[in-house]
């Protein structure tokens, strides 16, 4: 058995999301939830990763999360003690270069701030941070081009390990 909602939701962006090219059809959440427990997953991590998606949908839709972001010219994100207990380092690296070299803005670094603090896992690392980042990145209307960028660039890095 897989315990980890962040597999689950791997699982489902791996083979559902990646490949649907409309994104404006439902997915059928029970032959979903079906196919998921049939990989593996129990019925309590998949509910918690539809849950976590449903809220990514709806901070994505939101047109002032948080609107006044987008306005600074530049700026330092003081991270709060229980992120800093529960970001690593690496991570935190991780999303400073993605905003550094505008791939992200610092309203997007905020919806994968809040989506990866939503994780389960006591220590989000850098992994974890570059899954969360595509995820979002994915729903982010006008950012495909960037979501590209980041998928290749951790694709061909995980290819140039095992070689």
């Amino acid at each position: 058995m897989k315990d980890n909602m962040l597999d689950v939701l791997m699982y489902i962006f791996e083979n559902f999301i990646d490949d649907d090219q409309n994104k404006s059809s439902e997915p059928d959440v029970v032959a979903l939830t079906n196919e998921l427990g049939h990989a593996g997953f129990r019925q309590g991590e998949i509910t918690k990763a539809f849950e976590w998606l449903e809220d990514l949908s709806v901070l994505c839709e939101e047109d002032d999360y948080p609107n006044s972001i987008n306005n600074v010219a530049s700026g330092t994100r003081i991270f709060s003690d229980h992120e800093k207990q529960k970001i690593s380092i690496s991570a935190i690296g991780f999303l400073t270069r993605l905003e550094f070299y505008n791939i992200i803005t610092p309203s997007v670094r905020e919806v994968i701030l809040d989506r990866a603090m939503a994780l389960e896992s006591e220590i989000i690392d850098m992994d974890q941070m570059k899954w969360v980042a595509m995820m979002v990145l994915y729903n982010q209307p006008g950012r495909e081009t960037n979501y590209l960028w980041l998928e290749n660039l951790l694709f061909d890095l995980e290819q140039d390990v095992l070689h």
